[in-house]
Order: structure tokens, then C-alpha cells, then sequence
């Protein structure tokens, strides 16, 4: 059933198919065995992406199996589904329902720096720009997903499918990743909502900032994920190195960030190690990475919580 308003609600598993008036179906029944999984049992085609068949989104959607072992972010299977095998009711026969733009772009921000370390770019073809805005038009989101049990409630499934892979702080990562900022921070808080974790860390010392103002005092740290990696325990001390969103101003804690346990030695290492980072920059480039890599990693970064 759709209610009112502009991101879809959806009965998990209530979907049925629209009436047809040939021998097959409007809305076949979703045979991608990655999206078979999802709360919709209905899809249309083409999809999204021109498939004009299932066994052709089938071909297609398989590139992403290894994306999706690293669970980069819990949104991605959503969008992907939601863009191949795009869900299909009575209300909505003509026309199937976009996944929302910040469906993707959390998916997005969680995968992207994945693929920018392997050589690889976020798809032209899943670009986040031509997509619905939650408040402007009818899209599908995760938070949209209803029960039975309890309608709107957001499906936080999710965040228990979290693996972090962790990050040691070392002089070659350090040197590698080319962190925007490093902080010394006690943490007061970690909030989850729906799909969005985020830290809350009182600064202690700011060993590294770049464009993003730092006051020592509380700040936020967003992950735009169901996942908060590197993870934080409330009231310990660690030192952060991480990301930042530029355009918003906002200090970002994603995959590839270190937080590690503060301890007065590792800091004095993080002073050296950046400046030996500064002394090479003046160089030739960054050692480890391509001045082309460096620039795709900080545009990845600064594109994430555009939520």
C-alpha cells in the first residue's frame, strides 16, 4: 500500500502485481537472486538502467558481488536493487520508483573510497544527481520500508551486518591516505538514527585540520553509514584521522579513517609523520599514491553526507 507523502512506504512482502492485459505479466516476479531478499516481490522492465530483461539485470547487477562482500555500506544492495530491479505496484504501474538521492549517496559515500583504492570510479550510469529528493518527489527509501508490526518505523537490520576492517595508524597509511584532519577527542556520544551513526567527541588537540574550521569543543563526526567505522566507545580517548565534507563544513569518520586509543607516543609519531607528508608534498607527490588517485580520493570524500 502507498500512503501519502513523498518517500514510498511499502508493505514488506505485500506487493502484489498489477493486473496485465496480455499473457504476461506487468509486474513479473523479481528473479535477481541478489534482490530476492528485499521487502518488494514485484519489478518492472526496463529498469532503470535499459535492461529490457531479468537475465540481462541479472548479468549486469553481478559486477557489484564483490562491492557488496565488503560491506562498504548497508544501503548499497538497496540501491542496486532499487535500480535494477525497480519495485513495481498497482499505484505506480507506468512508471517503476526510483530509489531516493540519498539512498545513493549514502551507498555511494560508503563505496566509492573502495573503488578509488582499487583503481575503479563510482558508475557514470549510477550517478545520484538525476535521482528523486526525498522532500521534492516519489522515491524508495529504507526508511520508507514498513510492517505489519510497526509502520515507520526505519529497519536499523542494518547496522548489525557491520564489519570494519580495521586501520593501523602507521607512517606508510598515514602518508598514503593523506588525511584532512587529526584529533585528539574524548568521545561523549555515539547517536544512531535510522540509518545514519554519529559520533559525538569533545577535542582535546588538534594535531592536523585543513579547510573545515575545528573549535576545541564538541564536535560531530559523520559517518553517513549504518556503520561506524573505525568504532568508538563513549567516554574513551582516541585520536581521530579522517575526512571532511568541504561543502558542508563537517568532519566525516568513514572507511579507510584510524581511531586508535590516545597514547602521548602515538601523537608525537602523527607530528613527524606529517611532516614528513608536508616535506613531500613540496616534492614530486604524495609517496604511494598518484597525484590523480590523491585528487579522486579528497573529491570522494567531499561529495559524502549530502544526505
Amino acid at each position: 500500500r502507498l500512503a501519502s507523502g513523498p518517500a514510498v512506504p511499502l508493505a514488506a512482502g505485500l506487493v502484489s502485481a498489477a493486473p496485465g492485459t496480455g499473457s504476461a505479466p506487468t509486474a513479473p516476479p523479481v528473479r535477481i537472486p541478489l534482490c530476492k531478499p528485499l521487502p518488494w516481490n514485484m519489478t518492472k522492465m526496463p529498469n532503470h538502467l535499459h535492461h529490457s530483461t531479468q537475465a540481462n539485470a541479472i548479468l549486469a547487477i553481478e559486477q557489484f558481488e564483490g562491492l557488496l562482500g565488503t560491506n562498504c555500506s548497508p544501503d548499497l544492495l538497496f540501491f542496486l536493487c532499487a535500480m535494477y530491479a525497480p519495485i513495481c505496484t498497482i499505484d505506480f504501474q507506468h512508471e517503476p520508483i526510483k530509489p531516493c538521492k540519498s539512498v545513493c549517496e549514502r551507498a555511494r559515500a560508503g563505496c566509492e573510497p573502495v573503488l578509488v583504492r582499487y583503481h575503479h570510479a563510482w558508475p557514470e550510469s549510477l550517478a545520484c544527481d538525476e535521482l528523486p529528493l526525498y522532500d521534492r518527489g516519489v522515491c524508495i527509501s529504507p526508511e520508507a520500508i514498513v510492517t505489519a508490526e510497526g509502520a515507520g518505523e526505519c529497519r536499523a537490520a542494518g547496522t548489525m551486518r557491520c564489519k570494519c576492517k580495521p586501520v593501523k595508524a602507521t607512517q606508510k597509511t598515514y602518508l598514503r591516505n593523506n588525511y584532512n584532519y587529526v584529533i585528539r577527542a574524548k568521545v561523549k556520544e555515539v547517536k544512531t538514527k535510522c540509518h545514519d551513526v554519529t559520533a559525538v567527541v569533545e577535542v582535546k588537540e588538534i594535531l592536523k585540520s585543513s579547510l573545515v574550521n575545528i573549535p576545541k569543543d564538541t564536535v560531530n563526526l559523520y559517518t553517513n553509514s549504518g556503520c561506524l567505522c573505525p568504532p568508538l566507545s563513549a567516554n574513551e580517548e582516541y585520536i581521530i584521522m579522517g575526512y571532511e565534507d568541504e561543502e558542508r563544513s563537517r568532519l566525516l569518520l568513514v572507511e579507510g579513517s584510524i581511531a586508535e586509543k590516545w597514547k602521548d607516543r602515538l601523537g608525537k609519531k602523527v607530528k613527524r609523520w606529517d611532516q614528513k607528508l608536508r616535506h613531500l608534498g613540496k616534492g614530486k607527490g604524495e609517496p604511494g599514491q598518484s597525484d590523480s588517485a590523491q585528487k579522486s580520493s579528497k573529491t570522494s570524500n567531499s561529495r559524502q553526507a549530502r544526505n
